[in-house]
């Protein structure tokens, strides 16, 4: 084969295949040089230029030409054809089946979670959107859903998904054994593996934590290179600011959010308690998603009034329906079981509160907001469990008398958080357990030591109370246990706030017979995960859990609950609740128990 007649076969468009390029190439043009051939060509997928000198001899042996215009040898193997046509069927498919993504998910969806996805999210050319729905809605379905969809309509490539520390691993399963998505999990370990490298930059689809990225810098200043097209944040609520007059206070976690609306295209955002009750903090949290729209809360009001909050869509659980018009979740049944404390429990009841009251009245009046929400976690103990007032009163005992030893009066603690909801339930009993312990109001030696004296007479009238009285609240909840699981083959969830209560039913429950989990703050997810599938597997058995399990745990097949003790916040009870309400599946509606001291 002569120069000449290889010139003419390699005419603009010829398309050659070989060894000398990594892809099949497209001919610009070509010209002889002495023996050989320059060939300069263009790569058909990576669009990068090749220029080559190659020799005769290549062009016979090595080198395959398809000349423009003629159509390549039907010799290919038809597995592979079948599967890059499916492929490109797949890829397509969204124009001719509007539900494509519920199709290919091993999810059945439930209408309210197709008409979110469907008429609210991908209506919209631009994704700024709030789903409030009641907790155990199925958030994490419809994210799944809007993912799926989005990816095949080739709109999103990266893709960012924000949660609670305790909810990045659960995420991560649910999405991929769902809906096929693998995702990265980042934390320390694997930024730290990355050395040198942006992992943000190399993994396309990643999940976090809010507080790994919001309270670290150098984290913070590699996520700043990225740009993102979708971004969900699980428990937006925790994206919180708060508005004093004309001064807006703005945690570490609203900055981010703030970050990233202006470094994602598409922005969606999950909570089941989004209002905390204040108007401007709720819209603070909807100007993350349009900074415009709702300047202050009382146009969000107004709006709100008129149903014309085009951000934003919330549907209680009685509300919802399965396609057949009954009841996604069966009736709550509600029964508030009040009773009378004992003489032994009133006298110390009424003791405590004395100590309480005196000392939140000088706080108050010098206007010390530690000191007085310290108090109020003392008063809260004692409406728990003797065993949680025993034991703060110990330790706040016990830390008086070394500062006394020490020869300290305050000690200060520093700036208190806007809102101890914020904080994960671990941190929030640190914070508690450190400003009951070691905050008081003694402005000398002679007043620390009074206070030390009442610290112990009120510790001694507890350890008594303990010993000698039957705690009328726990038999109260015997009572409930011994109707409802003694000889039957239930399941009972009882919720309380605090550890020393936890490890004290849970003590007393193991002593009467009956089969003890616990999840609580203290415990890594797996551990928790670990409880969750022991409750399940054994009956009758009781879980006796703090706030932790209302969290990224799915307690839907109990369906018989006890609040020991009821949270000051709203929002919070009903993270509660939603995290054991069970779907209906056949059973008629059970007993929900609200647990209430009845202070005389």
């Amino acid at each position: 084969m002569t120069a000449d007649s290889i010139l003419s076969q390699l005419t603009e468009g010829t398309v050659l295949e070989g060894p000398h390029w990594t892809e099949a190439v497209r001919v610009l043009t070509a010209k002889a040089r002495g023996a050989r051939i320059e060939v300069q060509a263009v790569g058909i997928l990576s669009k990068r230029l090749w220029t080559k000198l190659l020799k005769l001899e290549d062009f016979e042996k090595t080198i395959k030409l398809t000349q423009a215009g003629k159509l390549a040898a039907l010799d290919g193997n038809p597995a592979h054809f079948r599967l890059a046509a499916e492929a490109h069927r797949i890829r397509l498919a969204f124009q001719y089946d509007p539900h494509f993504a519920v199709s290919v998910s091993q999810v059945d969806p439930l209408p309210h979670q197709i008409d979110a996805v469907y008429t609210h999210l991908l209506t919209q050319p631009r994704i700024r959107f709030l789903i409030a729905d009641d907790p155990g809605a199925g958030k994490t379905i419809m994210a799944g859903l809007s993912i799926k969809e989005l990816k095949f309509r080739g709109l999103i490539e990266r893709i960012l998904i924000i949660t609670p520390a305790n909810l990045t691993d659960q995420w991560r399963r649910e999405l991929h054994d769902k809906f096929g998505e693998t995702f990265t999990v980042i934390n320390r370990a694997t930024v730290s593996a990355a050395y040198g490298r942006n992992i943000w930059e190399d993994s396309t689809q990643c999940i976090t934590s809010v507080d790994f990225v919001a309270r670290q810098d150098d984290i913070l200043n590699m996520i700043r290179d990225v740009h993102w097209d979708l971004c969900i944040v699980d428990e937006a609520h925790k994206m919180a600011a708060y508005r004093y007059g004309t001064k807006v206070n703005k945690t570490q976690r609203y900055e981010l959010g703030e970050f990233l609306r202006d470094h994602t295209d598409h922005f969606l955002f999950l909570t089941a308690t989004p209002h905390k009750g204040d108007p401007e903090n709720f819209a603070l949290l909807l100007q993350l998603l349009d900074q415009d729209l709702y300047v202050n809360g009382q146009i969000l009001a107004e709006a709100s009034a008129r149903d014309e909050n085009r951000i934003m869509v919330r549907r209680l659980k009685e509300d919802m329906k399965k396609f057949d018009g009954s009841p996604c979740f069966p009736p709550r049944h509600v029964q508030s079981l009040s009773y009378k404390l004992s003489p032994e429990e009133l006298r110390l009841y009424d003791a405590v509160t004395e100590y309480v009251q005196h000392n939140f009245q000088r706080a108050e009046a010098a206007e010390n907001r530690n000191v007085g929400l310290a108090l109020t976690v003392l008063q809260r103990r004692l409406a728990s469990s003797l065993a949680a007032i025993r034991r703060s009163l110990e330790r706040r005992c016990k830390r008086l008398k070394e500062l006394q030893k020490l020869g300290k009066l305050k000690q200060e603690y520093g700036e208190l958080p806007d809102d101890l909801d914020d904080l994960t339930e671990s941190d929030r009993w640190k914070f508690e357990d450190d400003l009951v312990e070691r905050l008081t109001m003694a402005e000398n030696m002679a007043e620390l030591e009074a206070e030390i004296e009442d610290l112990e007479r009120l510790v001694q009238l507890a350890r008594q109370t303990e010993k000698n009285a039957t705690e009328t609240k726990f038999e109260e909840l015997r009572s409930v246990v011994s109707n409802h699981i003694s000889g039957r083959n239930e399941r009972l969830l009882v919720f309380t706030e605090h550890k020393d209560t936890l490890d004290f039913l849970v003590k007393k429950l193991t002593n009467l017979g009956f089969y003890c989990c616990t999840i609580h703050g203290g415990m890594s997810l797996e551990k928790r995960i670990d409880a969750e599938r022991e409750f399940y597997e054994r009956k009758p058995s009781i879980l006796v859990a703090t706030e932790a399990a209302g969290e990224g745990i799915n307690l839907q097949f109990c369906s018989l609950m006890v609040n020991y003790d009821i949270p000051w916040n709203p929002n919070r009870l009903e993270q509660r609740n939603g995290s054991h309400s069970p779907l209906q599946a056949g059973t008629g509606g059970d007993d929900l128990e609200h647990r209430r001291p009845e202070h005389p």
